[in-house]
């Protein structure tokens, strides 16, 4: 029997959270948007605004009002039993912290309905750490969204060794009618395909930057040149934001605890955190 996703819930309206809710809806499905209180949620609706800007100007077939009444009809919650009474897919969007999640999947497994698949989007738990506080290990697995998901559009999916295939096929379907490119994994992977190739690089540029080796420009415009890809490793720190990198490496070893160190001395004290700021390592222009 085929599974059929056309309602689709996400839980949680942060930065990813907001992108994931907007491009689901853009594509034509029936989107609620949840967060715990009313005030986040203002603050939702003005992330969908921006969006709807930069698909705009940014997404083919976004023109003709099509980004703004996609803003527009996105559903806002607050309440979590109202937000999941009718979904066929729950993704969960939370804040990275495994009690967080468990307790998220706790209230859900009780007031979602049986048919309901649940999803996490989380880039550094694996699912087997919250399978057990769903109530629904069968329709439970990770749907993995990149930063930028209308532009960098892969959906890592990996399920447990409990995850209904006929679930897992359900996800790889919905991935694609949303405009993503599935990526399936065959068992569970910390940091799936992208983080375990991309973290290393990151890792090994900071290295090299904070050693005093090369300056990031360089470090950027070797592996530029030397790979033909249209961006280096400190680019994309710029695009993640580097209060991320700063967060992972603070409670790593010594060598990651001395790389945070200085990346808060000179750059996060100074107010430079990404493009976001508008300056990272490199400065940018609105």
């Amino acid at each position: 029997m085929s599974i059929d996703i056309r309602k689709v819930t996400v839980l949680g309206t942060g930065v990813l959270g907001s992108q994931i809710a907007f491009q689901t809806a853009f594509r034509g499905f029936d989107v609620t948007a949840y967060d715990i209180t009313d005030e986040v949620l203002t603050a939702a609706r003005g992330r969908f605004d921006k969006l709807a800007a930069t698909y705009r100007a940014q997404v083919p077939g976004a023109g003709d009002g099509k980004a703004e009444t996609t803003a527009a009809g996105i559903a806002l919650s607050s309440d979590l039993a109202a937000a999941v009474a009718d979904a066929d897919l729950v993704i969960e969007a939370v804040p990275e912290v495994l009690a967080i999640k468990q307790d998220t999947y706790e209230k859900l497994g009780k007031l979602a309905p049986e048919r309901t698949i649940f999803a996490t989007n989380s880039s550094t738990l694996l699912p087997s750490a919250m399978k057990d506080f769903t109530g629904r290990p069968d329709r439970f697995l990770a749907l993995h969204f990149a930063n930028q998901v209308w532009h960098f559009n892969t959906a890592e999916i990996m399920g447990t060794p409990d995850t209904d295939p006929a679930v897992f096929q359900a996800v790889v379907d919905f991935a694609t009618a949303i405009g993503m490119v599935p990526i399936e994994l065959h068992k569970e992977k910390a940091g799936y395909v992208l983080n375990s190739l991309l973290v290393p690089l990151l890792d090994a540029a900071m290295n090299l930057a904070e050693g005093g080796y090369a300056e990031p420009e360089a470090v950027d415009n070797t592996w530029r040149i030397g790979t033909g890809a249209p961006a280096g490793p400190f680019q994309i720190l710029d695009i993640i934001g580097l209060t991320t990198p700063y967060n992972i490496m603070a409670h790593g070893d010594e060598n990651a605890q001395r790389i945070a160190k200085w990346l808060k001395e000179n750059y996060i004290d100074q107010g430079k955190l990404g493009i976001a700021t508008g300056e990272g390592f490199y400065k940018y222009t609105a």
